[in-house]
């Protein structure tokens, strides 16, 4: 642990500019200034990219006080700053002698008088040479006092330092751990899928016993996820019950919540306010009620062992609208529920009616039975699932909203396993070439799966959708 002292305002960050340089991938390059201003100190964010945290929250200005210590970045290195208390004025009586100018003209009169030893060859009297012994004796003592005050602080601050660090290890020990675990979950999910599909077909009790013992092992791998996931909460910074949802239902769509992008959190909240200022969410969830889509759907998914909150892709595709049609495309016109193009409804079994190439309803494609649309739908969800999204729903969306055209290049570019090809690998290596429209489709049905896990929370006046539908 290094220890640095200033009277002046300075600087930390990556920068061999900065007073204080932190070689961390969590600090920025100019990440903290501290200045004095209005009789204390404070430190500022410099817009960095991880941001300042004092006790669990992310702040931009903090007062110092006497005593504080910060993080740069939610998993970055520790500052401790301590302001030191100026040293105690001796007790000694000063004459009260007249003394023309301004106060700080005052001040320094009385200052070099009494409080100096220089000899400027003025003569001084009897009173003044034993002011001015009386001072150099406490300046001695408080110099020696403060010596150890110091030398106190120091290994104070050594075992804090110490503490902080072997804490941080242990987190970080810990949040290795469950990254390696969460991904060898995805990794069997991804297998369980690719079993499921091959001994779908051929049925029978040692297909669906097979499938079962896949199974309880992922739910094995999940609880001592959990586990580990309680052991960082320890450790890392208080959530929101807003927050928890978010993560919650990253965690459900197949997303690691240890891995996400610092403005993950921001993003979803952002969506989540379109939500609210619209009667768009409301108006669907109760047209899906009145005709009692929901338990259908959750289960035609839970089925398919994927989750029931893809409910809320066919919101967005349609607000659940089962005679909906969709603009022109070089594909065709997308209809129904769940918004297929023709050469897709077809390769999952839907019949296309002879209205194919009019944007208008027609009794006689499949599209339109929502029923039949939904079966087709968890299929193809499931196969993406299982080949180009690697276990993620959060690219299951990006891949479904925009996939031949665009996004499904993108993601076979990354190699085939769910610790290197999931949304945040998508966003880190392709955020300039994903078209904003899917960049949206995702984190509308996402911020709509948070809302749906509490409705209440919101100012929705109904109940989850989901869980609902899946007690009926």
């Amino acid at each position: 642990m290094k220890e640095y002292r200033f009277t002046d305002s300075f600087r930390v960050g990556r920068a061999p500019e900065c007073q204080v340089i932190f070689e961390d991938p969590h600090v920025s390059r100019q990440h903290l200034t501290v200045a004095f201003a209005n009789g204390q100190w404070w430190g500022q964010d410099m817009n960095s990219a991880n941001g300042i945290w004092v006790d669990g929250q992310k702040v931009q200005t903090v007062a110092i006080g006497q005593a504080l210590q910060m993080r740069l970045g939610a998993e970055g290195p520790y500052v401790q700053i301590l302001v030191e208390a100026p040293a105690a004025m001796p007790s000694a009586q000063i004459p009260a002698q007249p003394v023309q100018g301004t106060q700080t003209q005052v001040i320094k009169s009385y200052t070099d008088r009494y409080l100096t030893d220089k000899d400027d060859g003025q003569p001084v009297g009897e009173r003044t040479m034993m002011i001015r012994k009386a001072f150099t004796q406490v300046q001695k003592k408080q110099r020696f006092k403060y010596l150890w005050v110091v030398a106190a602080l120091v290994l104070l601050l050594a075992g804090v330092g110490g503490f902080a660090w072997y804490r941080d290890q242990q987190y970080r020990k810990q949040a290795g751990l469950a990254q390696d675990l969460f991904y060898s979950m995805k990794s069997l999910d991804v297998d369980i899928a690719n079993v499921e599909k091959l001994l779908g077909d051929a049925g029978g009790g040692q297909a669906s016993e097979q499938i079962r013992k896949f199974r309880e092992r992922r739910r094995q791998m999940e609880a001592q996820y959990n586990r580990y996931l309680d052991e960082i909460k320890s450790h890392d910074k208080q959530l929101t019950e807003e927050e928890k949802l978010i993560f919650r239902v990253t965690r459900i769509f197949g997303e690691c919540e240890l891995n996400a992008p610092p403005e993950f959190i921001d993003e979803i909240k952002k969506y989540i306010g379109y939500w609210k200022s619209s009667p768009r969410y409301k108006n669907a969830i109760l047209r899906a009620r009145e005709n009692s889509y929901g338990p259908t759907i959750a289960r035609e998914f839970l089925d398919r062992g994927l989750p029931p909150q893809f409910f809320y892709l066919a919101m967005q595709e349609s607000n659940f609208d089962e005679y909906i049609s969709g603009p022109q495309t070089y594909m065709g016109f997308a209809k129904g529920m769940w918004q297929f193009i023709p050469k897709t409804g077809m390769q999952y079994g839907l019949t296309m009616g002879p209205l194919v190439d009019q944007p208008r309803p027609d009794p006689a494609d499949d599209r339109h039975n929502w029923r039949k649309a939904t079966v087709a739908a968890s299929k193809y969800i499931k196969d993406l699932y299982s080949t180009e999204a690697q276990a993620s729903g959060l690219l299951v969306m990006a891949c479904y909203n925009w996939g031949e055209g665009k996004v499904i290049p993108l993601v076979n570019t990354m190699p085939a396993n769910p610790r290197e090809r999931n949304f945040w690998t998508l966003l880190e290596k392709y955020r300039d070439k994903l078209p904003k429209e899917t960049y949206d489709y995702v984190f509308y049905i996402t911020s709509a799966a948070v809302i749906g896990e509490n409705p209440k929370m919101f100012g929705f006046d109904f109940e989850n959708p989901v869980s609902e539908a899946l007690k009926r």
